[in-house]
């Protein structure tokens, strides 16, 4: 075996052992006006920095208060990647992923350098019902190899 080769951290399912966590989350109290959107939570890989999505988490007072209601109509939830919505998280109007319980995992690629976002988009939201959201981010990332070094 090459010195190389034994110099690198071994690699569990694709990600380095040393891989770092990210956990990024914020709340806003006044919704975006009709047509506009707020960021809830970001994160921003470094350049030769890869990583993965393995967890979001949606929050509004109106479900805390109301399990039951779940539907948010004319609030869109997005997941970017570099200003893109995320497959298959396009335009979800409910919550898919409730703060504060056992949130099911994801896995989603984020390419290397990427600019990950968690935003609420105010498409014609009438009602009054809401008066605060959140939004929770976490994933892992890790330097790319292909760019040499350790």
């Amino acid at each position: 075996m090459s010195s190389v080769l034994a110099a690198q951290p071994p690699i569990a399912c694709n990600i380095p052992v040393d891989a770092e966590c990210f956990d990024a989350s914020s709340f806003i109290t006044t919704l975006p006006a009709r047509g506009e959107q707020s960021v809830l939570a970001s994160f921003q890989l470094h350049p030769q920095y890869c990583g993965v999505l393995t967890h979001f988490a949606q929050f509004t007072d109106d479900f805390a208060a109301h399990p039951a209601s779940i539907r948010t109509p004319g609030l869109e939830w997005l997941l970017l990647q570099n200003g893109k919505p995320v497959f298959p998280y396009l335009r979800l109007e409910m919550i898919v992923n409730p703060w504060g319980q056992n949130c099911l995992p994801v896995l989603i690629r984020l390419e290397e350098n990427a600019k990950l976002e968690f935003v609420i988009r105010n498409v014609n939201y009438s009602e009054n019902k809401i008066n605060l959201i959140a939004g929770r981010i976490i994933g892992r990332y890790w330097y790319n190899r292909t760019f040499g070094g350790r």
